[in-house]
C-alpha cells in the first residue's frame, strides 16, 4: 500500500512539474510577444488565456489589416494547438481557407513546439501578399436619373484600400462618357480592424458639397468597404438643392441593389 502510495505520489509529482513547464513555456512566449509588438499584442482575458494581435502589410498604401484572435489551451504547446479566429473583413471564402490551412501546416510542421510568432508573420507575409497583388474590384453603373436636361448616374465597387479606390476612379475615367461628365463626386467607406475604426474620405469634383453629403449618406446607412461615384453630366438649367437630393437618391438606390443596405431602410435624402 505504501508502495503504491509513493508511486501515485512521484506520478503526480511529474505530472504537476510538467503542467507548470508547460506554463511557463506559453508565459515565455506570450511575454516574448508583448515585448515584440508592442501596442499590436492585446490581452484581452490573461486567466483565460485570451490574447489578440492586430497585424498590418506594412505597406503605405495600401495597408491591408488583419486581427489575429487566440485562446491558448491549457496543453499548448506540447499536446493541442492554439485555437484561433482571424477577424478581417475583406478575408472571405477561398482566400480565407488557404490562410486557414498555412497556419494548420506550421502547427503539424513544428508540432509540440511554440508557434504564435510564426502564425503572426505568416498572417503578415499572406497580407504583403495580397497587398502587392490587389485585383480591380468590380464596378455596377446604375440606372441614370434626368432632371432639366442635367443628368445623375451612380457607380459603385466594394474597396478594401485607397489603392483600390484609386483603380476604381481610373477605370471609371477610361470611359470617354464618364470622362467626360461635369462632375463626378464620390465617397468611400473602409473598416479598419485594427483600429476598429473607418478610414473615409470624399470628393466634390466641382460640385461644392456634394461629397460630403454624399460621405454623410453613407455614414447613417453604416455601409462598410463601399465607394460611390455619382457623375453629373450638366444640362444648362441649375437645380439649387435639387441636384443634392438626386446624387444622394442615386448613390442609395445602387447600396440597396447591390445588398449594402435593406430597401426598407429610408433616411432623409433632402439637402442637409
Amino acid at each position: 500500500m505504501l508502495n503504491a502510495l509513493i508511486t501515485f505520489t512521484c506520478l503526480e509529482t511529474k505530472s504537476t512539474k510538467a503542467e507548470k513547464r508547460i506554463l511557463n513555456n506559453s508565459i515565455e512566449e506570450v511575454e516574448a510577444l508583448s515585448s515584440i509588438y508592442g501596442d499590436e499584442w492585446c490581452v484581452i482575458d490573461e486567466a483565460s488565456r485570451i490574447f489578440c494581435i492586430k497585424i498590418s502589410s506594412n505597406l503605405e498604401e495600401p495597408k491591408l489589416t488583419a486581427c489575429l484572435q487566440i485562446i491558448l489551451p491549457s496543453d499548448y504547446p506540447s499536446a493541442a494547438p492554439p485555437i484561433y479566429q482571424i477577424n478581417a473583413a475583406w478575408l472571405r471564402g477561398p482566400e480565407r481557407v488557404k490562410l486557414a490551412n498555412s497556419l494548420e501546416d506550421i502547427y503539424v510542421e513544428h508540432a509540440g513546439e511554440s508557434i504564435l510568432y510564426l502564425w503572426v508573420e505568416r498572417v503578415r507575409e499572406f497580407l504583403v501578399e495580397k497587398s502587392q497583388n490587389e485585383e480591380l474590384p468590380p464596378v455596377k453603373h446604375g440606372k441614370p436619373v434626368t432632371d432639366r436636361r442635367s443628368t445623375f448616374q451612380p457607380h459603385l465597387a466594394p474597396v478594401v484600400s485607397p489603392r483600390q479606390v484609386k483603380m476604381v476612379l481610373e477605370k471609371l475615367y477610361t470611359n470617354k462618357k464618364i470622362a467626360s461628365a461635369t462632375h463626378n463626386i464620390y465617397a468611400y467607406r473602409i473598416y479598419c480592424e485594427d483600429k476598429n475604426s473607418f478610414l473615409q474620405d470624399c470628393e466634390d469634383d466641382g460640385e461644392t458639397a456634394a461629397g460630403g453629403r454624399l460621405l454623410h449618406l453613407l455614414q447613417i446607412l453604416d455601409v462598410h468597404n463601399v465607394m460611390v461615384v455619382v457623375s453629373r453630366w450638366y444640362g444648362g438649367v441649375l437645380l439649387g438643392p435639387d441636384r443634392f437630393k438626386h446624387i444622394n437618391n442615386c448613390a442609395r438606390n445602387i447600396l440597396v441593389e447591390e445588398g449594402y443596405v435593406g430597401s426598407v431602410v429610408r433616411p432623409s435624402l433632402d439637402p442637409l
